[in-house]
């Protein structure tokens, strides 16, 4: 249990260290909308990590996240998104594997605690994966103008 909850940590922290850094990025882009939504990632993150600590002192253990994950960074918001897109289905996987783990070991509260950060995750993969969608979708209507002498 530990370990997952020490795994946990280490990618919630990296995600706010991702999210937040994306943040900055997008606003010195112009981006502000963006930077917003990034930010209010991060934030969330932020209160993953919160509640992941609280577990861990509950169970007597004092928190470490031990091994971040590099930020990744690109030269469009869609490959900002895309590397976001990848550290969340991480968390994803890990949730999955720790709610599995609680189940067959028969810890119904990890279980929860785990299962609900797990449904945030796809909540926020789901969101990453529209948000893809809708750029993709503006990049090709911008294409689509270009060609057509910006008749629609």
């Amino acid at each position: 249990m530990l370990g997952y909850l020490g795994r946990a940590l280490s990618l919630e922290f990296s995600a706010v260290q991702q999210y937040a850094t994306q943040a900055r990025l997008a606003a010195s882009w112009g981006l502000a909308a963006a930077s917003e939504r990034l930010q209010a990632e991060a934030t969330e993150e932020t209160e993953h990590a919160s509640r992941i600590i609280g577990r861990m002192l509950a169970l007597g253990v004092a928190p470490n996240a031990s091994q971040l994950r590099p930020v990744r960074l690109g030269g469009s918001l869609r490959e900002l998104l895309l590397h976001d897109e990848e550290l969340e289905l991480a968390l994803v996987q890990l949730y999955s594997d720790a709610t599995r783990h609680c189940a067959r070991m028969g810890d119904h509260d990890n279980r929860m605690f785990f299962e609900t950060l797990l449904e945030e995750e796809r909540a926020h993969g789901t969101a990453l994966a529209r948000w893809i969608e809708e750029l993709e979708g503006s990049s090709a209507q911008a294409v689509a103008g270009e060609r057509t002498g910006g008749l629609r």
